[in-house]
């Protein structure tokens, strides 16, 4: 499996030819009819051939052009408790991918108690609800609906919607959009040949872009993805930001539950790592990108095993991680939250576990950021 994965993730960032009649060449013919439709979604909506719908709210979008890797969820929960600590009601929006609640929809959480599981709400969904305190969260595939509910249920004045910047059927107030701050286009294709979901000229319907990772990328290359970025901006305000790692310790058990590490104050534990020698495992859109941020960590890649996004961790995926890990002499393993909240007390390990949170720090931007997002939700009161 982990072949397969990394020969997917070699085509999807090779920006070289594509050799006619080779899979890089049929994968690009099939990039064209997709921009097609794409081109042509985006189209009929602007021209009201195709509706969209308005909540009697302001509605805010967390999103991307690019498959998963940029940091939506961690996004997410910073500006929905940005808001709260600003005096709004806030509620968050997401689609519940692979849960039970995706195409019915459903109340996660009211922001005090959790009323499912992941099963349900989907991963990252439940990593929401569990980490937003005094904030709900709904889920569903049709997001004017959940965002009905959530006015209804809740009296929110805000919604936040997860992942929505291709959702065209609810209208934004403002669209936040995320970027790899070292590829912020992948290898500027799109689907199935790269890793783009859209045109990049969909870029001048955002009100502000993000470039994520901006700490783990060089100096020179920031400086290109800036200036690739002038090209399609159109003036669009331009933030950078961090993806900060938190290694959080579960230990050897199985009793850990992901609730219990959520609570309580979070604490990094990234020193009882270094220098040892840890297992990867993680099942993500880019696991390319977890790799490099454990390599930041300076300890000792013992090995890695890699699974689709949103993987359904099976007792035999467990079995064999655990047995890799100990066939490379591994001192622990090490996974990500989103992982974890679908392992979790399913296997007692005999090894350390490590679980590595994502928090989204602005630095020397967050002022200007924090401005943006009050002086844009202001004027929209104003026109409402």
């Amino acid at each position: 499996m982990n072949n397969t994965f990394k020969k997917i993730e070699a085509i999807l960032s090779d920006n070289g030819a594509s050799p006619l009649f080779s899979t890089r060449f049929l994968l690009l013919v099939l990039s064209s009819v997709y921009g097609g439709a794409v081109k042509l979604r985006r189209t009929f909506y602007e021209k009201a051939v195709l509706k969209s719908k308005k909540l009697p709210c302001i509605v805010i979008s967390v999103g991307n052009i690019t498959v998963g890797g940029t940091g939506k969820t961690p996004m997410t929960i910073y500006v929905a408790n940005l808001l709260k600590k600003n005096g709004y009601k806030v509620a968050v929006i997401s689609r519940g991918y692979k849960g039970s609640y995706e195409k019915a929809g459903g109340i996660v959480s009211d922001g005090r108690s959790l009323f499912t599981g992941p099963e349900m709400a989907g991963d990252e969904p439940y990593m929401l609800a569990t980490r937003l305190k005094n904030v709900p969260v709904v889920v569903g595939k049709n997001r004017f609906k959940g965002g009905r509910l959530a006015i209804r249920k809740f009296h929110s004045d805000i919604i936040v919607l997860d992942d929505a910047f291709q959702h065209l059927n609810l209208q934004r107030d403002i669209d936040l959009v995320l970027l790899d701050g070292g590829r912020p286009f992948g290898n500027g294709r799109l689907l199935p040949r790269g890793v783009l979901r859209e045109p990049i000229s969909s870029l001048s319907k955002a009100n502000a872009l993000v470039l994520t990772r901006s700490d783990a990328t060089n100096g020179n290359r920031m400086f290109s993805s800036l200036k690739s970025l002038e090209r399609y901006s159109m003036g669009t305000p331009v933030f950078k930001a961090s993806h900060v790692p938190f290694v959080c310790k579960v230990g050897k058990d199985n009793n850990s539950t992901y609730e219990s590490l959520s609570q309580g104050i979070l604490k990094d534990r990234s020193e009882y790592i270094k220098g040892h020698n840890v297992f990867i495992f993680s099942g993500l859109a880019d696991n390319r990108n977890f790799r490099r941020t454990i390599e930041r960590l300076k300890c000792n890649i013992s090995g890695v095993m890699e699974f689709p996004d949103h993987h359904a961790y099976s007792e035999k995926d467990l079995e064999n991680i655990l047995e890799a890990a100990q066939k490379n002499a591994s001192d622990g393993l090490i996974t990500t939250e989103k992982d974890y909240v679908r392992i979790a007390c399913r296997i007692e390990w005999p090894l350390d576990l490590f679980v590595v949170r994502i928090e989204i720090a602005f630095g020397d931007d967050t002022e200007r950021f924090h401005n943006f997002i009050i002086e844009k939700l202001e004027k929209r009161k104003e026109l409402r």
